[in-house]
C-alpha cells in the first residue's frame, strides 16, 4: 500500500481508503453485516488503514460496523474519517430528500449543520465507532440554512477538545471551501470524481492545488459502472439507488463498456482488473490525494487494495486519458 499525507497535516492516509457507504446497506439494497466487517478487516491486512463513513449510512449502521471491525487494532494504526450534517432524526434545516431505512421505515433526510447538532452528532459517532477521537471530521453537504461560520466554529471547538484532529468538508465548491477555511483549517474536500464525472477539474482542482487543500475522490468507480461488470438491462436489488441514475441507463452502460474494452489491453498487460486500472488512473490525476473505494465483501475489498501493487507508466496514463476524451456519457 502507498500513503499520502493530507495537506498541512501529519495525517497519512492509505491511497485506497475504504468507503463504508455500501457497508451500511442504505440505498444499496441492504448488506450483510459480517461481510462488511470482514471486508474492512481483510483490507486492513493489505495496508488499507483509512476508513470513511458517515452517520447517515444506514442511520448509524455503517459507523457501528466500522467500530466493530476495528476492535483490537491499535487506534494510532488507523485513520477514521466520518461526517456530520445529515439528520434523519431531526426535522430541521434543508429537506434533502425522502428515503427509508433498511427495514423499510420511511424517513426524511435533512441537511442541517447547526452548532448544537454537530456537537451531538460527534458524541453519537464516537460511541458508535468505539473511539475517543475522529481523525477527519467532515460536513457531509453544504447546509444553506446555517452560516458556514457557525458550522466551522463548532468543529474548531471539537478540535480544541481533542475529539477531532482535523476539519474537512464534502461536496463544497471553491467559494464555500474558501469561506470555511477562514474559520478553521480545512485540510480536505471530499467530492465525486471519476472517469465519467470530471466536473471538478475546471475550478475546484485548480483552487485546491493553489491553496494546499487535499481532494478525497469518492465514487472513483462510479458506483460499479467502471468495473466493466455492468450490462444493459442490469437488474438492481430493491432499494438500490443506482437503478434511478442516468449513468446506468442502457446507452450509457454500452458506451462505457466500449471505452473500457478499448483500455482492457493495458489492464491485461499489467495483470489488473478494469476496476483496478481505473483506480490507478484516478490516483494519478492532478490534485487527487486518495480514492475512496467501497466494498460489500472481502473479495471486492482485497481487489481494490491490491491495485496498488502495480503502477502505470506516463504513456499508459496518456493513452487512457486520450481514449477517455472520446467517451460521451449522456446525463
Amino acid at each position: 500500500m502507498k500513503y499520502r499525507k493530507l495537506a498541512n497535516t501529519d495525517l497519512n492516509l492509505s491511497v485506497i481508503t475504504f468507503g463504508a457507504w455500501a457497508a451500511g446497506g442504505w440505498m444499496w439494497g441492504g448488506a450483510e453485516r459480517q461481510d462488511a466487517i470482514d471486508a474492512i478487516r481483510d483490507s486492513y491486512t493489505l495496508g488499507v488503514t483509512s476508513i470513511d463513513t458517515a452517520p447517515i449510512y444506514g442511520q448509524g449502521t455503517s459507523e457501528e460496523i466500522v467500530g466493530e471491525a476495528i476492535k483490537g487494532i491499535p487506534r494510532d494504526k488507523i485513520q477514521i474519517l466520518t461526517k456530520y450534517g445529515m439528520r434523519w432524526d431531526l426535522k430541521k434545516g434543508d429537506l434533502a430528500f425522502k428515503s427509508q431505512k433498511n427495514n423499510g421505515e420511511q424517513i426524511d433526510i435533512y441537511k442541517y449543520a447547526g452548532k448544537e447538532s454537530i456537537i451531538k452528532e460527534c458524541e453519537d459517532s464516537l460511541k458508535r465507532l468505539g473511539t475517543d477521537y475522529i481523525d477527519l471530521y467532515q460536513i457531509h453537504w453544504p447546509d444553506v440554512t446555517t452560516p458556514i461560520e457557525e458550522s466551522m466554529e463548532a468543529v474548531a471547538k471539537l478540535i480544541e477538545q481533542g475529539k477531532v484532529r482535523y476539519a474537512g468538508v464534502c461536496n463544497f465548491d471553491a467559494n464555500q471551501l474558501a469561506a470555511a477555511s477562514e474559520v478553521v483549517n480545512v485540510v480536505a474536500n471530499q467530492v465525486p470524481y471519476s472517469m465519467v464525472n470530471r466536473d471538478i477539474e475546471t475550478e475546484l482542482i485548480p483552487y485546491c492545488l493553489g491553496h494546499e487543500k487535499s481532494i478525497l475522490a469518492y465514487s472513483p468507480l462510479e458506483r460499479g459502472l467502471l468495473t466493466g461488470k455492468m450490462r444493459p438491462g442490469q437488474h438492481f436489488a430493491e432499494g438500490d439507488h443506482r437503478q434511478y441514475l442516468s449513468y446506468f441507463q442502457d446507452d450509457n452502460i454500452e458506451r462505457t463498456n466500449a471505452f473500457l474494452n478499448s483500455i482492457k489491453p493495458i489492464a491485461d498487460y499489467q495483470g489488473l482488473s478494469l476496476g483496478q486500472l481505473v483506480l490507478l488512473w484516478t490516483l494519478e490525476q492532478p490534485g487527487i490525494t486518495i480514492a475512496l473505494a467501497g466494498a460489500r465483501n472481502s473479495g471486492q475489498a482485497v481487489q481494490n487494495a491490491q491495485a496498488i501493487d502495480k503502477s502505470l507508466s506516463t504513456e499508459e496514463i496518456k493513452i487512457i486519458s486520450d481514449k477517455l476524451d472520446e467517451l460521451l456519457i449522456i446525463a
